[in-house]
């Protein structure tokens, strides 16, 4: 089986300016076939031969993803040739995928996790492209045009941009020989420019009002980070007492376990280069609406002023080290982390370094780097409730 993953840097949402959702359409016509076969032949030569060939967008770049046996190699990059020379650039396969995103927004309008998530990033990121979501608004996406799409596609399918990963059972120098004369074809471009965003400093409260039997309590804080190298392993660590463990982080002892408000709460630290911070979620009944708010801000304000006990860093140390290899299994994640690693900035091996600075994290170090953060006591929530009828 082998893999190769085209990666172009600056194809994602952070760059879609006020067309909002215009990457994501941009990767989704990359799913429609070729000009000349059109999506159902097209998706037929793939499928009588074994071969993946899927494009999709995220925050920062746009990813086309081959997978194929190893005998399937030559028609694979063929294939993917014919994609990038003559992808189904037409009215009717803009028209397909506009209708597909409309009808997937207007199920968001039910979402209220969907609508508490967004509602929190425009908050978070006021001003700047993370406040709208990636997917662009029902308006958005029907402005969009053909002519958008082209230059997007322009910009983006380049050779400045372009970072190549592979993996599996192939001969990396034969695999690039053989994608050369299909990426050479490529124009050249200009690299993206870099973005870096700071959440929002001043604490938010929105209240958006449905139809709904529980409240979705969506929150986040900023969070300082100078150095991912140096300090990602300590924020992962934070983040997983804090709240993204599950059953026995703080969170869910004392929202869930002890006073029985939520089924679940969720708190994880973001560290990437484009923005860092604090994000978590919770559902409750609509009457412990108020007090689960309050007990969030003081659990997080609790964990930040007195810190943890040795024997939370010791399970976390345990379940971190003994977890995170098993993430790096599949073929995929192995290459997923590679590329991320690289992208950050960061030696490709650094999973491992990080575990091995999980090892020898102690106490002392550990408390003073979660009091140096009392950032993230400043909490805006976005919250999707029902609004009181009256007499009650």
């Amino acid at each position: 089986m082998g893999s190769i993953q085209l990666v172009f840097i600056g194809g994602g949402s952070v760059n879609d300016g006020e067309k909002f959702g215009l990457s994501r359409l941009g990767a989704s016509i990359l799913n429609e076939g070729t000009k000349e076969l059109g999506a159902t032949k097209f998706s037929e030569k793939l499928e009588q031969k074994a071969i993946g060939l899927s494009a999709s967008s995220g925050l920062e770049t746009l990813n086309i993803t081959l997978d194929y046996l190893k005998d399937k190699q030559k028609d694979a990059i063929s294939l993917l040739g014919d994609l990038l020379s003559s992808p189904n650039l037409t009215e009717n396969a803009l028209k397909n995928i506009q209708t597909k995103t409309i009808s997937n927004l207007l199920n968001k309008e039910t979402d209220f996790d969907y609508i508490a998530s967004t509602t929190l990033s425009s908050l978070l990121f006021k001003n700047t492209p993370l406040a709208h979501p990636a997917l662009g608004t029902i308006q958005s996406v029907k402005n969009i045009e053909l002519k958008d799409i082209k230059t997007y596609l322009k910009e983006n399918l380049s050779l400045s941009r372009l970072i190549i990963v592979m993996g599996g059972d192939i001969d990396t120098d034969k695999t690039l020989a053989t994608l050369k004369p299909i990426l050479s074809k490529l124009p050249t471009g200009q690299k993206a420019k870099t973005h870096h965003y700071n959440a929002n400093a001043k604490p938010q409260e929105k209240i958006i009002l449905k139809d709904t039997q529980q409240a979705y309590i969506y929150f986040g804080a900023p969070f300082a980070i100078n150095s991912l190298k140096d300090e990602a392993y300590k924020a992962k660590v934070m983040g997983f007492i804090l709240g993204s463990s599950g059953f026995g982080s703080r969170l869910m002892e004392e929202i869930r376990e002890k006073r029985g408000l939520a089924y679940s709460a969720y708190m994880r630290i973001v560290t990437a280069n484009i923005a860092s911070y604090a994000t978590g979620y919770l559902q409750t009944q609509l009457k412990n609406q108020n007090e689960s708010i309050k007990l969030v801000k003081k659990v997080v304000a609790d964990f930040i002023d007195k810190g943890v006990t040795q024997a939370e860093l010791d399970n976390a140390k345990k379940f971190l080290l003994g977890s995170e290899p098993l993430r790096n299994e599949t073929l995929s994640a192995r290459l997923g982390a590679k590329f991320y690693n690289f992208y950050l900035g960061l030696p490709l091996d650094f999973d491992k370094i990080e575990l091995e600075q999980i090892k020898n994290l102690t106490l002392k170090e550990f408390n003073g780097y979660v009091k140096s953060h009392p950032e993230i006591k400043n909490l805006s929530f976005s919250i999707v409730t029902k609004k009181e009828e009256k007499g009650k």
